[in-house]
């Protein structure tokens, strides 16, 4: 294939592509996981994080601007508080490592019939359709706020007012307070990096099938990733979570885990059950030992803490003195201090960070995270280098491209006569009438992970068709097993609907890795997989020799990921626990809730929602490095860095600025109002979410609530009036009814939404027409209802064809069909207990 427009510095020879006639092309000295591919990235601030992490993998990225450049060159922050195109750190977050033509400057249909992918998300007026008709092996991605057809599909949107259609806006906040969204805004972000996903999994697809296709990109739905399946809490008759100060609230039980520190805060991991409840009780026995706990506290029994609230045996005021107890304790300590008690007893504590501190980070530095970004002062003349988030994952033989500068507005349309002249040998086109399947026929995946994230990144594979072999043991059963949403009357290990969800299309071989011939059984599985994906504390995979090293011997190209907190390496790689911790340690807790206020949030384990799509990302990436050169490679993901990206802005600020973003309650760094405000009878915590994203929408809006005199107001002018602003508005929305109103403001293009929670969800019209939620079998109950994919592929269609399995349910089917094991040899594994 050749790559035209790369300066001959950045051209070197390759390995021969068996499948491309012409030599690849890459741009450091590696051959890269995508580099054959070019994306054209259409896209402004709602989508530019897809094609800056598909140009960290390697592919050549072109951001086609109007001109003038994109939006998102207007928007803050800004290089010393200056507005200007080429000034934007907002733009500069997410555009590294493209290169940038002139709309006008360009043929686009023609440009288009050079890509492999193109994404766009409403920026510019495009003819999709026609270009897929002139370059069949096209991959067209549209983002939207709710998705491209439906009852809500032309509705305005705002990142406020999509996590209030989601759910997530229910989960965050103080319960005497409206709810909270993040302050530095992710919806869009979740949806670009399903984009960025779907691009991989339909450039895998092309392999076989031959042709592009269409993916249409949901951002409601990418966001709902991020509450966990608790939206299904009112489809399995379980009460749903409440928002409760950075924590829970579940019925008189408060679960608090945000604590005062000297210096700020710390996150606890103040939870229960037969994992994590012993964590709980070491931290106890410390609050004991240091006097601000009673023996009756220290002994209570935290791994039946569940049990305890489910029968009422435990008085809410007996939680609440043990938190209370721990509060105390934290507040004598700086986050520093408590993170090395932590530290050193096993405790889950971590501090609060702020961007700062994130710049600060020892562990950052040691694993080399931060790239450098070129910033220039005032005059444009002086130049400065500062740290900006870098590679999410360590590939040993296709490393991650650093990336460095932000293209100028144009600043390649001197190439593109060049960029015109690409051609490329792909497969054939599907015979008429050949069935597509789904894009992952045939991969075969050994899934060794658990809790939330690597198996969100294994569902997603699961769902378009990959065989997901998941390795449990009823000896060490899957934390997510005991998880709230529970079925109505249920509380076992196959009745919660977060397992039903989140491991569907899976398949469950019950195998004790605590003996030799379980692990034999996982080496004779691995040799079996392509890929084999992990997701313990660093060094336990190769206790139990199951590390890539012993893999790898009679299996030169597997492909092995490792997912943890921290990293395989690295001063904090031994830190266990849960994305909650990882949420804190990466600034996302510090930037929810109010500025005068306690941290309230997100909600639980916020980087385990984010990062699966960066696993799977480094899954199906490695697996096309390896289809094209026969290479495997162990692949090193850090939750805590790929998590990090979507908070881009905030650290360049920091680091360019001085200036440390922190938590703005709903305040927004441009649209005034942007707020949620109260609808329904007092105190009954209903509330509709507003965000006026230009003037033509504040007029409206002034005039809706009998304020035209306001009319006129700039945008500045109303930052400037912001608290006058809401308190008018929320005069005027309370008492009203919250649906009516979303559609009345939607009726006048005004960005609004209602605050929704489970019941809402599902039944939003628009999660109905996506069929967001959808009806299952499973062995134990029959149906039940789990989450569909954030995203529809016009030629091969995902979802999932059953729930998650009961423990154990295919360890036959394994042993038998899979590995080809005699009914003798499954017969000594029963008797030596192996198969449990």
């Amino acid at each position: 294939m050749q790559m035209s427009g790369v300066p001959e510095y950045a051209r070197e020879p390759e390995p021969a592509d068996p499948e491309h006639s012409e030599p690849t092309r890459h741009l450091t000295g590696a051959l890269l996981m995508l580099s054959p591919y070019r994306v054209l990235d259409l896209t402004d601030q709602r989508g530019q994080l897809a094609g800056q992490v598909l140009a960290q993998l390697g592919a050549d990225v072109i951001a086609v601007e109007p001109p003038g450049g994109a939006r998102s060159r207007f928007c803050g922050p800004f290089v010393d508080g200056i507005a200007g195109p080429e000034r934007s750190l907002m733009h500069a977050a997410y555009n590294r490592g493209k290169r940038s033509v002139s709309l006008d400057r360009v043929d686009l249909g023609a440009l288009a019939a050079t890509a492999d992918v193109l994404i766009e998300s409403g920026a510019m007026a495009v003819d999709l359709a026609a270009m897929r008709d002139a370059n069949p092996h096209l991959i067209t991605i549209s983002i939207s706020a709710f998705g491209s057809t439906g009852p809500k599909a032309d509705w305005l949107a705002s990142d406020l007012t999509l996590v209030a259609a989601c759910g997530h806006l229910s989960l965050n906040g103080d319960s005497d307070r409206a709810p909270v969204r993040i302050s530095e805004p992710q919806a869009f972000h979740h949806a670009a990096l399903e984009a960025a996903l779907g691009a991989v999994v339909a450039l895998t697809a092309r392999q076989r099938i031959g042709v592009g296709q269409h993916l249409d990109v949901s951002a409601q739905q990418s966001m709902m990733q991020a509450t966990q399946v608790s939206m299904l809490s009112s489809v399995v008759g379980a009460s749903g979570s409440e928002r409760h100060a950075g924590g829970q609230r579940l019925g008189p039980y408060n679960i608090r885990l945000v604590y005062p520190a000297k210096d700020g805060h710390v996150a606890v991991t103040y939870l229960f059950g037969d994992m994590i409840g012993r964590f709980t009780q070491k931290l106890m026995r410390w609050v004991w030992e240091e006097g601000f706990c009673s023996d009756a506290i220290r002994d209570l029994d935290y791994v039946s803490f569940f049990e305890l609230f489910r029968t009422g045996a435990l008085p809410p005021s007996t939680l609440d003195e043990a938190t209370g107890a721990l509060a105390a304790l934290t507040a004598t300590r700086t986050k520093s201090e408590l993170f090395a008690i932590a530290r050193e007893r096993r405790l889950l504590i971590v501090p609060i960070s702020t961007a700062a501190d994130l710049l600060a980070n020892e562990h950052f530095k040691a694993r080399g995270y931060w790239d450098e970004l070129s910033v220039y002062s005032e005059d444009l003349k002086t130049e400065r280098r500062v740290p900006v988030p870098g590679p999410w994952a360590h590939a040993p033989a296709s490393p991650l491209r650093r990336l460095s500068a932000c293209p100028r507005v144009g600043e390649h349309d001197g190439q593109i006569p060049e960029l015109l002249t690409r051609s490329v040998a792909l497969p054939s086109l599907p015979a008429e009438g050949q069935a597509p399947g789904r894009a992952l026929d045939g991969l075969k995946v050994l899934d060794f992970t658990w809790v939330i994230a690597g198996p969100m990144a294994s569902r997603v594979l699961a769902d378009h068709g990959a065989t997901v072999i998941r390795i449990e043991s009823e000896k060490r059963i899957d934390v997510i097993r005991a998880a709230q949403p529970f079925m109505a009357g249920f509380g076992g290990i196959e009745d919660t609907a977060l397992w039903h969800s989140i491991a569907a299309g899976k398949r469950s071989v019950a195998l004790d890795l605590a003996t030799e011939p379980g692990r034999a059984v996982a080496r004779d599985l691995a040799r079996w997989a392509d890929v084999v994906i992990e997701s313990f504390t660093p060094g336990v995979m190769k206790s139990m020799g199951l590390d890539f090293e012993t893999l790898r011997t009679d299996h030169p190209n597997l492909v092995m990921v490792s997912s943890s907190l921290m990293g395989q390496t690295g001063p904090l790689a031994d830190f266990a626990g849960f994305g909650n911790l990882a949420a804190s340690v990466t600034g996302f807790t510090d930037l929810t809730g109010w500025p005068d206020r306690a941290p309230a949030g997100p909600y639980t384990a916020y980087t385990d929602y984010v990062s699966p799509r960066f696993f799977a990302l480094a899954i199906l990436a490695g697996v096309e490095y390896a289809r094209r050169t026969g290479t495997g490679q162990h692949i090193d993901l850090s939750q805590s860095e790929a998590a990090v990206h979507l908070l881009t802005p905030a650290i360049l600020d920091q680091a360019v600025n001085g200036r440390t973003f922190s938590r703005q309650g709903n305040d927004d760094r441009e649209f005034v109002p942007n707020g949620a405000y109260p609808a329904g009878e007092p105190g009954a915590d209903q509330w509709i979410v507003i965000a006026c994203t230009d003037d033509g929408q504040w007029q409206r809006l002034s005039a809706l609530v009998g304020r035209p005199d306001l009319a006129e107001l700039t945008g500045p002018q109303r930052l400037a009036r912001r608290r006058e602003l809401d308190t008018i508005i929320a005069e005027w929305t309370g008492g009203q009814d919250r649906e009516a109103l979303q559609i009345l403001f939607q009726s006048h293009r005004i960005a609004a939404h209602q605050m929704q929670r489970s019941a809402q969800c599902v039944a939003d019209p628009q999660l109905t027409h996506r069929r967001h939620f959808r009806r299952v079998p499973h062995a134990v109950h029959g149906e039940v209802v789990v989450e569909g994919p954030h995203v529809e592929y016009s030629v091969t269609p995902p979802g999932p064809v059953r729930a998650g399995p009961t423990l154990g349910q295919d360890t036959r089917w394994a042993l038998e069909e899979v590995l080809g094991y005699t009914e003798a040899q499954i017969v000594e594994l029963v008797v030596n207990d192996v198969l449990k």
